[in-house]
């Protein structure tokens, strides 16, 4: 990235994006380990922790829309979602007035577990958040906001090329 104005700017954001590549390093590193001490696939654990922090946010998430949030086809969503409620992870509920509607919930002890896995990190990142001043929290979270809106208008965009298999050609 080329710096023509001088001020440092292009190099600022050049460290900010390698910061949030790093960033979601770490995301994905968590992610495995967390699959792995549950003894599940990444994909597995993925989607559990998904469909509770759907729930812990008081929208829970249908088939459909777990499998937007990470990207399986309608078929890989239905198997995923017959092993987690096999194996008592996830119940799928007609809660809704329209019973042809399914909402899925995660079994009590996710939770439980998920709180135990990610307890400590979510109490060193509260303390490392609280040395910040909240307006620049704020800021930090519209700015978030937009470069996920970005991100997600550039994965949708119709010629942006699908993730690929090293056995595609």
């Amino acid at each position: 990235m080329e710096d023509v104005t001088g001020d440092g700017v292009a190099e600022r954001r050049e460290r900010l994006m390698e910061a949030l590549r790093v960033h979601g390093g770490h995301y994905a590193e968590l992610s495995r380990r967390f699959a792995a001490w549950l003894g599940l696939h990444s994909t597995d654990a993925t989607a559990v922790l998904e469909i509770a922090a759907a729930e812990e946010r008081g929208t829970p998430l249908s088939p459909a829309r777990l499998s937007e949030r990470i990207p399986l086809s309608t078929g890989a969503t239905t198997a995923l979602l017959n092993r987690l409620e096999a194996a008592g992870h996830i119940t799928r509920v007609r809660e809704h007035t329209d019973r042809r509607v399914i909402t899925l919930r995660s079994g009590g002890h996710i939770q439980e577990r998920a709180d135990e896995f990610f307890g400590p990190l979510a109490r060193r990142l509260d303390a490392t958040m609280a040395h910040y001043p909240p307006e620049l929290l704020e800021r930090f979270e519209a700015f978030m906001a937009d470069l996920n809106a970005t991100m997600d208008t550039h994965l949708t965009e119709e010629g942006t090329p699908a993730r690929r298999s090293p056995r595609t050609r």
